[in-house]
């Protein structure tokens, strides 16, 4: 019974160059399905263009068109529909017997360390190749020696689950070490040890800066916006509430202005809120808005009728579409540090492709980090993931500047908005 396996993701391609991809999926539903779909896609580097939603509670059909940002990004489409089907429940019973004994077991983390000259954009260079094997960097700590040369540490997880493997290591050093050429000294890969645990430990962050950073009020400087009237256009978000045209779910209309990661961040929230997506409907953008009716349940099949649950969920969704990250630029004694912050899953995962995001805006600003890591943040409310970004400075581009501080602050917000 049910459908053939392979027939659970289906990816079918248009005709016309730029015309969006469709990608179906069509399996037993489980908590967070959604999210967990869009979480890859965006990994991939693909923009949801519009997308439908429905289930009953135990099947789900989904249907999501996509297109590479940027138009010029290669897609490994198969290898993106393995990773799809991948996170689908199966049909099969032994699936379920499987996922039982097996769930608990985290992935493997490996230590990559790569030892090269100094150069500018050397640090997106190693991120953009990481992305491109599916290789997903959980920490990372970045220094330079003062002969301008540079220790990377990347502790990373394997999404093929193929780094136990001596052909995958030894394919990733060999990548690595064709990209950047004459600048590579050593790269290293091995199955991560002690320093592993310790590299996963919190952040301390100075109580002026968590306070500027994470901040419940959203001031203008949560998005890069240039004019009054752009600022007036996002306050211009959205969630209106109906309980009264289903008699068995809620109704959220949602209307906001568009961004890399929106459907991402709304599912996300629904997720870890413990909120069921019956039906969905993703619009097309109008006018750099987009507009999503969602049709939800509690866990237990009932309605949100309760006006705090109401107001508490609206609150929720509200702050990711205007704020879902924070972005700060400031001085650390004699340093300039650049800030950046996402919320984390419930279940431990963080943003996907902010770090590369982040990296790229530097890179393409031409200014060179001296240090970075990433580790993670709690506030009362949240657990976050926090970037640490040390900028050396350069006579081409003074940090101490306000226009450069404003420069980088604009950049790396609008790259990690996709505006």
């Amino acid at each position: 019974m049910g459908i053939a396996w392979d027939d659970v993701v289906l990816i079918e391609h248009r005709g016309k160059t730029g015309e969006p991809t469709s990608i179906t999926v069509n399996c037993p539903d489980k908590a967070g399905l959604g999210c967990d779909l869009c979480r890859i896609v965006l990994e991939f580097g693909l923009y949801v263009t519009r997308g439908d939603f429905a289930t009953d509670g135990k099947w789900c059909y989904i249907v999501l068109w996509v297109v590479p940002r940027p138009s010029s990004l290669k897609v490994d489409w198969g290898s993106l529909k393995n990773r799809l089907m991948s996170t689908c429940p199966s049909c099969m019973i032994s699936f379920y017997l499987n996922q039982q004994s097996t769930a608990s077991a985290p992935p493997s983390v490996y230590l990559l360390k790569v030892f090269c000259l100094d150069r500018k954009g050397l640090l997106h260079d190693v991120t953009k190749v990481l992305c491109e094997l599916e290789l997903t960097i959980q920490r990372v700590k970045v220094t330079t020696t003062p002969d301008d040369k540079v220790l990377d540490l990347f502790f990373i997880t394997d999404c093929m689950d193929l780094l136990h493997t001596k052909q995958r290591r030894d394919e990733t050093c060999e990548h690595l070490s064709n990209v950047l050429g004459e600048y590579c000294i050593s790269c290293e890969l091995q199955l991560s040890g002690p320093e592993c645990e310790v590299q996963q430990g919190f952040t301390s962050l100075p109580q002026e800066v968590a306070e500027e950073l994470f901040s419940c009020e959203l001031s203008k400087e949560a998005v890069p916006m240039s004019s009054a009237s752009d600022t007036a256009r996002l306050k211009k978000a959205t969630i209106t509430v109906d309980n009264l045209l289903s008699p068995v779910h809620t109704l959220l209309q949602i209307q906001c202005v568009d961004q890399k990661a929106l459907i991402y961040d709304i599912l996300r929230t629904s997720k870890d809120c413990d909120i069921q997506i019956a039906f969905g409907r993703i619009q097309s953008t109008a006018k750099g808005y987009r507009t999503i009716d969602l049709f939800i349940q509690t866990t237990d099949g009932k309605k949100i009728i309760d006006d705090e649950n109401i107001k508490s969920l609206c609150s929720r969704l509200k702050e990711e579409m205007l704020h879902p990250l924070r972005v700060t630029v400031g001085s650390r004694g004699p340093d300039t540090e650049l800030l950046v912050a996402n919320p984390v899953e419930l279940c431990g995962k963080g943003r996907p492709r902010v770090f590369y995001d982040v990296t790229i805006a530097l890179k393409e600003l031409g200014i060179c980090v001296f240090s970075a890591e990433i580790a993670r943040h709690s506030t009362a409310e949240r657990q976050w993931e926090v970037y640490r970004f040390r900028l050396d400075e350069s006579p081409e581009y003074p940090l101490a500047s306000k226009r450069a501080r404003t420069d980088i602050l604009d950049r790396v917000k609008k790259t990690l908005m996709g505006w």
